[in-house]
């Protein structure tokens, strides 16, 4: 702490350089801690993510401030992220001896939201592999992301704390948070539907075992294709 109760300045690299010693200060004592680590300028590279920091910054009271956490994620600072069912809680290196401590929380899709949208999808998407990776068909895409309709939450949907001083509606740290959390889906997709509450399966194709129960079901219908006996002596002139 500098003088009149202000943080003494601190240049990037004094502050990487920080993150990095108490990263490893908390690993001796937790060693589930989860750091944030991104390779080269871009935060998100998958589907996903690149689609939850876009949902994000199309929000205009979110465009005007997210940006400010940018640099935090890359220069290393979120040094612990953890995603559980409607929550994100992460540790974040700032300006003070201990990291900051961010949770965000976000509300559940409604159910009826989710029926809806599985119900567009209209089998689609044959199997887990091309959902998590994002490969379904464009109009797949656009329904996902659709603004307040999609999958992704929308601001209102999104919920925020932090134990830093600054008194800014979002502070760096957690800007540097919500960035995060798309990276982490980079390394496993999956985590945006633990987040959301999402099961997989009704987006997908129908199971072997839902195929099954459809064939057995109808085993004993007769189907139309079938020529009945007396149509099957009319047709080949049989008497």
């Amino acid at each position: 702490m500098g003088y009149w109760g202000y943080f003494e300045y601190e240049t990037v690299a004094q502050k990487i350089a920080k993150a990095k010693k108490q990263l490893e200060k908390l690993k001796k004592t937790n060693p589930d801690i989860c750091p944030v680590i991104i390779e080269g300028r871009t935060i998100a590279k998958s589907w996903w993510g690149k689609a939850w920091t876009e949902n994000l910054e199309s929000y205009a009271d979110y465009s005007n401030r997210i940006g400010r956490g940018r640099s935090y994620v890359r220069n290393g600072f979120v040094i612990d992220l953890k995603i559980e069912a409607g929550q994100v809680c992460a540790l974040v290196c700032g300006s003070s001896a201990t990291p900051y401590r961010v949770k965000v929380s976000i509300q559940p899709l409604l159910k009826e939201k989710l029926t809806s949208l599985a119900k567009l999808c209209n089998n689609q998407i044959n199997g887990l592999e091309e959902l998590v990776e994002g490969r379904f068909p464009k109009d797949l895409e656009e329904l996902f992301t659709q603004k307040n309709q999609g999958l992704f939450p929308s601001n209102r949907e999104i919920q925020f704390s932090c134990s830093c001083p600054d008194s800014a509606y979002m502070c760096k740290h957690v800007c540097a948070v919500l960035y995060a959390i798309g990276a982490k889906f980079d390394s496993d997709p999956t985590l945006f539907f633990k987040l959301r509450s999402i099961e997989f399966k009704v987006f997908l194709a129908k199971t072997v075992e839902e195929k099954m129960h459809s064939m057995l079901k109808n085993a004993g219908k007769t189907s139309k294709r079938v020529i009945a006996d007396e149509e099957v002596t009319t047709l080949f002139g049989i008497l």
